[in-house]
């Protein structure tokens, strides 16, 4: 088993490099723009070059703008080191800060709105109240000022005007989760839109999440793995991070279970980056009791209840990828009969209620025949089910590309779906249920 690095403890220079690389392989920033930031225990800020290509950065590149203003490094700090510094002095508690211009956040600032974090049950509470900040020259004081003054107010997230996003943490870690879900929410929002009229969470809806979130299971001891068991922890992080770099996932959101024997099964643990999850991090649940010391993923009740009555079912994974997602956000319905393979693989696709996952688990579970591998629930998240770990990834795949192409197809014109004649002769000749 390899090594874990545990990434919160790396030199500063080294975090800013992890973090800037992912941003920008997932296209959340460009060659030119953005900015990240790290105070350290000394109070000096580490901070990303000017004028450096952001796909070809080195550790060596960052540099560290002592507290007497002193520059260490062989480039100049980020144009836009202001704005940082500022934002540190209004609020002693961040430790890092977060700017950049995903096309989707820089769409919300561009007509000066702020995504709407309702969307979805947690996504509220991880970003928090969403500020705007008003235009000003980048670079100047000016701008920092107007930052600042909102940060200054307890907010961590803030929208600028005709510009793009700025988030604060208090490590980088956090900055980037609250970053990635904020464009999580307006990459939803946007797509949902093109669907229909977008339906948001209510405050007792919310207060059902809230007294659900401390789930009380028996423990059992950490036992080694065998040899089978291992390989199956590694391919579910393997795919994992596969799904999060597909963006079927996000750093704080997707869960995959696998079936070990029996109504055994291992789970996504709760809290970690699932970009950085690894096999010895994935949490055992054995007759109901889960593995001394790890807090397994707040689905576990509905996986359980999935594998007690669903012999054929060997896989599951809840998502929230944003083009299927904007289904369960919306009163519109997901018709997989637009080509051969998105029926075979996905079939019916109910929409359950919202609170189904939670008040009634068994109910909820019982959904999935063999004729209904997955449902998407009203505001909440996809359910995949499968016979192995790739075939569950496979479906949940093609569930967010089959929605993806619906979207796109309004632009061009209806929709002709697959006639019935023609999904029974698919029926008959692929064996389905």
């Amino acid at each position: 088993m390899r090594t874990r690095i545990s990434v919160e403890h790396l030199h500063p220079a080294e975090q800013l490099l992890l973090l800037m690389e992912r941003i920008y392989q997932h296209g959340l920033t460009t060659t030119s723009g953005g900015n990240l930031s790290i105070r350290d225990q000394n109070g000096d800020i580490w901070i990303t070059p000017a004028g450096v290509d952001k796909g070809s950065l080195t550790i060596e590149d960052m540099v560290c703008v002592k507290q007497n203003g002193q520059h260490v490094g062989k480039h100049k700090p980020s144009s836009e080191f202001p704005f940082h510094q500022l934002i540190y002095k209004s609020r002693p508690d961040l430790g890092a800060i977060v700017h950049a211009h995903p096309p989707a956040l820089v769409a919300f600032s561009i007509v000066r709105k702020v995504p709407d974090t309702r969307l979805l049950p947690n996504e509220r509470q991880i970003c928090g109240e969403i500020g705007i900040a008003p235009y000003a020259l980048p670079g100047s004081i000016q701008l920092g000022q107007n930052i600042a003054d909102v940060f200054a107010r307890g907010i961590n997230s803030v929208m600028l005007e005709n510009h793009g996003v700025v988030v604060g943490g208090a490590n980088l870690f956090e900055a980037f989760q609250i970053f990635e879900t904020l464009d999580f929410c307006a990459r939803l929002e946007i797509e949902a839109s093109r669907v229909g009229e977008v339906k948001l969470l209510t405050d007792e809806q919310f207060e059902l999440v809230r007294n659900k979130r401390e789930l009380k299971v028996d423990i059992f001891p950490v036992e080694p793995y065998n040899q089978g068991e291992l390989e199956i922890r590694e391919e579910m992080c393997r795919l994992i991070k596969r799904s999060y770099s597909q963006k079927l996932f996000t750093s704080t959101q997707g869960t995959f279970s696998q079936r070990i024997n029996k109504n055994d099964f291992i789970i996504t643990p709760f809290g970690i980056d699932r970009n950085y999850l690894e096999p010895d991090q994935l949490v055992k649940v054995i007759d109901g009791q889960v593995e001394q010391g790890k807090r397994p993923s707040k689905s576990i009740l509905l996986h359980q209840a999935i594998y007690d009555q669903h012999p054929h079912i060997d896989s599951i994974i809840i998502a929230h990828p944003p083009n299927i997602m904007s289904f369960a956000v919306t009163d519109k319905v997901f018709d997989s009969k637009t080509i051969p393979e998105s029926y075979i693989l996905l079939r019916g696709t109910p929409k359950l209620p919202f609170d189904a996952v939670y008040n009634e688990p068994e109910k909820a579970a019982a959904v999935f025949t063999e004729c209904t591998p997955i449902a998407l629930v009203e505001n909440n998240c996809i359910i995949v089910t499968g016979q192995s770990l790739l075939n569950t990834f496979d479906r949940l795949e093609v569930a967010e590309y089959s929605a993806k192409s619906i979207l796109a197809a309004q632009a061009l014109g209806d929709i002709v779906h697959i006639d019935e004649q023609r999904i029974d002769d698919l029926k008959v000749a692929f064996n389905l249920a």
